[in-house]
C-alpha cells in the first residue's frame, strides 16, 4: 500500500479544507514546494497534489506544481481543473506522473475513453462522494451519479486507478468511512486510493486491511496526529 502525503494548493499556499468548503481554510505553509520536499526527505514515494483555484476555476497553481514535479524524485500525481484534453497534455507534459480527472469525468466520460487510450494508467479519476453520490465542481455541487456505478464505469473504459473521497469525513481527522471505502473496493476491480478523515496510525491499518491500494493523509501529518515516518513503515509492512 502506498501512502500519499497530500499537498492542496490555494492562492499558491499549502492549505486544508474542512469537508470541502473553501470558507473553511487553514494554511499549513506559504511554500508547498517546501512541503513537498519534506514529504520525500521523510521517504514518501509519491505525492499527492491538488489545485483548489482550478479546481473552482478561479486561477491555477500550475506553476508551482510544475517546478514540484521537476525539483523532486517522487512521482506525483496531481487534480483540480483538469477539464480538457489539451489540460491533461499540458500538465503530463511538465513530468506529471499521474493526472486525476474528476468534475470532468463526470460531464464529458467519453474524454476519459479517449484520455485512457492514450495515456494508459497515467490518468487516474477522482470520485468524491457526498452520502454515496458524486460532487462535482470543487465539491460545490452533488451530480445524481452514485459513486460505485461512476467507478464500474470508469473501470469499464480502462481506468487503472481511482481517488475515493468521503467528503463528510474529508479535513475532520475524525476516522475514515470504512464501509464506503470497502464496498468501493469490493465493486471494483482497479486500484481505490482511499482518502478522507484520516487520524491516526490505526486508521491506516484499518484501511490497508480493506484492502485499499494507497491513502492519501493531508491534515492528520500537517497536525502531527500522524507521524509520516512511521505510516510509510506501517504502509510497506
Amino acid at each position: 500500500m502506498i501512502i500519499y502525503p497530500a499537498i492542496d494548493i490555494r492562492g499558491g499556499k499549502c492549505v486544508r479544507l474542512t469537508q470541502g468548503r473553501y470558507n473553511d481554510i487553514t494554511i499549513f505553509s506559504d511554500d508547498p514546494l517546501n512541503m513537498a520536499l519534506q514529504f520525500q526527505n521523510a521517504g514518501a514515494k509519491y505525492l499527492h497534489v491538488v489545485d483548489l483555484d482550478a479546481a473552482r476555476g478561479d486561477a491555477d497553481n500550475r506553476g508551482i506544481i510544475s517546478r514540484i514535479a521537476k525539483e523532486l524524485n517522487i512521482p506525483v500525481q496531481t487534480g483540480g481543473g483538469i477539464r480538457t484534453v489539451a489540460d491533461i497534455e499540458d500538465v503530463l507534459g511538465f513530468g506529471i506522473s499521474r493526472v486525476i480527472l474528476g468534475t470532468s469525468a463526470v460531464k464529458n466520460p467519453e474524454m476519459v475513453n479517449e484520455a485512457v487510450k492514450k495515456y494508459g494508467e497515467r490518468i487516474a479519476v477522482g470520485i468524491d462522494a457526498k452520502n454515496g453520490f458524486v460532487a462535482i465542481e470543487g465539491w460545490e455541487k452533488t451530480s445524481e451519479i452514485k459513486a460505485v456505478e461512476h467507478a464500474k464505469r470508469m473501470e469499464s473504459y480502462g481506468v487503472q486507478t481511482i481517488i475515493y473521497t468521503d467528503i463528510a469525513t474529508d479535513g475532520m481527522l475524525s476516522g475514515p468511512n470504512l464501509l464506503a471505502m470497502s464496498e468501493m473496493v469490493k465493486k471494483v476491480n482497479i486500484d481505490v486510493i482511499a482518502s478522507g478523515g484520516v487520524a491516526s496510525l490505526k486508521d491506516i491499518r484499518q484501511l490497508k486491511e480493506a484492502g485499499v491500494a494507497g491513502v492519501i493523509v493531508g491534515k492528520a501529518i500537517y497536525t502531527g496526529d500522524v507521524d509520516l515516518k512511521k505510516a510509510l513503515e506501517m504502509a510497506e509492512s
